[in-house]
């Protein structure tokens, strides 16, 4: 079992990565933090396999925490959960030995994927001896770099997914589908099919808003 530390300040984003984590078989999450200082204490009462560490906590950079760790002489993986596109913080994360890199938004299904590719390159590098070969290193490191991305459901495209999740992060007062079908330049149906993707992923909640006599109408608002 792959023992797991979430470090992310946002506590309802927290909870989300933490029911993602356990959702995918072999992992554990053994701890939630909220800074770099709670992190270290954590992982100082018990040590990790692996963070799930946001880089903009509210006491230091995640870039930070990671010299730190290593300093200290951590042997725990990180994969970086955060919205820092600079390739800068790319090249540097990299430096440091973050094995992987996620941007924020992001769905239960492209964790998952990073989690199980993490998992394999995990059982490869934590057994006792020797690679056989160079080959076998290749694969090893291939495991946790492949660009293979998770497929969505037959007659979903990632160009309308990705319009959907920037027209509901638009707002914070949430949309009805109808509302994002008018933003997107897509039909209703269209529009509810993959908001309800999004529910499904955890990135969006639904609720009912209730307006004249009728059904109610829901409402759609994206969770991070």
């Amino acid at each position: 079992m792959i023992s797991v530390l979430v470090v992310e300040d946002d506590p309802v984003a927290a909870e989300a990565h933490r029911m993602y984590v356990e959702r995918v078989p072999g992992f554990t999450v053994v701890g939630v933090v909220h800074s770099g200082a709670e992190a270290l204490r954590a992982l100082e009462r018990r040590p990790a396999d692996l963070l799930l560490l946001d880089f903009f906590l509210p006491d230091c950079h995640g870039l930070q925490l990671c010299r730190r760790l290593r300093a200290a002489g951590s042997r725990a993986d990180v994969i970086a959960v955060t919205s820092a596109r600079d390739l800068t913080t790319v090249r540097s994360a990299v430096s440091i030995g973050v094995v992987q890199y996620l941007l924020k938004p992001f769905t239960f299904a492209t964790l998952r994927a990073k989690l199980e590719r993490y998992a394999r390159f995990h059982a490869t590098v934590a057994r006792p001896g020797e690679a056989a070969d160079q080959n076998e290193v290749d694969r090893a490191l291939a495991t946790l770099r492949s660009a293979d991305r998770p497929a969505l459901p037959k007659g979903m495209s990632a160009s309308t997914l990705e319009t959907v999740t920037a027209t509901l992060r638009s707002t914070d007062e949430g949309l009805t589908a109808g509302a994002v079908a008018a933003a997107a330049g897509i039909s209703r149906v269209t529009a509810r099919r993959y908001l309800e993707y999004l529910v499904d992923g955890g990135q969006a909640a639904r609720t009912p808003q209730y307006g004249q006599v009728g059904r109610p109408e829901l409402l759609y608002q994206w969770s991070h």
